[in-house]
């Protein structure tokens, strides 16, 4: 039986009620499957953290984390702490330091989830969005001058190597390849005539390695136009940093709401750790009611497993989610139900014992 490392990161707001109803299903599906088990070590890292030792993580927290298969994340910031500094000081850094640079977002439909458009389906909202994830326009590079003066600048600078545009790139069409599915760029060169320009030269070359699949290229504006009139024509879609960070949430609409929104940060090469988190944020507005929404935790644990070779169990996830849905019974507030955080995750056990 393989044993899985996980450092586990709770994090701010309603992050630490989400990620134990996730551990709760990841034990369960586990020891349901006998093939896998988990051992978790949780790390107090955060806010809160920041708050009393003036930093989001330990000083060496990164060479803690190494040792790890994989980072399971709740949520990061809280009022009284910058956004900035919440964002850039733990999940950038852990992203840039891992070089977690595939950030992989599906935007799929499950039967019973709400859709705002009137003919949406499961067989027209399914697509998987591929984001690259360590620079483009969240590089962190640029200048502030002239502080508090009238002639005040500011530079942000997008940074788009040769490497990290073809290897997200190429990361599209593998996957695409795989699934036997079409790749969608996504980019504005019309308007960014450097970067995006670069953007879709790589793209046109790279496409050219894979003759078979099927290609598409749009300008962001009209990509999310075509979301919401047209979902269906968006298969495997590949775009920057920025763009993929804004259209995904937009695909979070579609879905289902943000409440069904996962996400996995992933270093390929599995040289270092990858990490899984639901991306709705740490909501503290309603931290310590009990009613967060833990789907999107759930379905990145079937992210999880599907990375360490277990996509038969990560689908009973996704299939347990569904059913969840389906029932309409068991449902947190966002989601038009009563049930509290933790009966979601009991009810997902449940459903899973019946799947295996």
């Amino acid at each position: 039986m393989e044993t899985l490392k996980i450092a586990v990161i709770p994090g701010d707001g309603i992050g630490p009620e989400v990620i134990d109803e996730g551990i709760k299903v990841l034990e369960k599906a586990a020891k349901l499957s006998g093939r896998i088990q988990f051992e978790f070590t949780h790390f107090p890292w955060g806010c809160e953290y920041y708050l009393e030792h003036g930093r989001m993580m330990d000083e060496d927290g990164i060479d803690q984390l190494r040792k790890f298969d994989a980072i399971y994340l709740g949520a990061v910031g809280y009022p009284g702490v910058p956004d900035h500094i919440s964002l850039w000081d733990l999940l950038l850094r852990i992203r840039k330091e891992f070089d977690q640079y595939v950030n992989i977002r599906p935007i799929q439909l499950l039967n019973g989830a709400p859709c705002p458009l009137i003919d949406g389906s499961k067989e027209k909202i399914d697509m998987l969005f591929i984001r690259e994830n360590s620079e483009g326009e969240y590089s962190g590079a640029g200048d502030w001058l002239f502080k508090g003066k009238p002639e005040e600048v500011v530079l942000q600078t997008g940074v788009f190597s040769r490497k990290g545009t073809e290897r997200i790139i190429r990361y599209a069409f593998e996957t695409a390849k795989e699934a036997g599915k079409s790749v969608t760029s996504i980019s504005k060169a019309n308007a960014l005539n450097y970067s995006m320009v670069f953007w879709d030269e790589v793209f046109e070359k790279v496409s050219k390695e894979y003759p078979e699949i099927e290609t598409h290229s749009y300008l962001v504006d009209a990509a999310a136009m075509h979301m919401i009139t047209d979902p269906e024509r968006f298969e495997v879609v590949v775009t920057s940093n920025l763009f993929g960070d804004i259209l995904t949430d937009v695909g979070a609409a579609l879905a289902g709401g943000i409440g069904l929104a996962a996400g996995a940060n992933i270093n390929p090469e599995r040289e270092y750790p990858s990490m899984f988190e639901p991306v709705h944020g740490s909501a503290p507005d309603i931290a310590g009611k009990g009613i967060a929404n833990p789907l999107a935790t759930v379905w990145s644990a079937s992210q999880m497993f599907d990375f360490f070779g277990y996509s038969d169990i990560g689908e009973k996830l996704l299939q347990a989610i569904e059913r969840l849905l389906e029932e309409n019974e068991v449902l947190t507030p966002d989601l038009g139900g009563t049930a509290s955080t933790s009966e979601v995750g009991d009810r997902i056990t449940e459903i899973l014992n019946d799947l295996f």
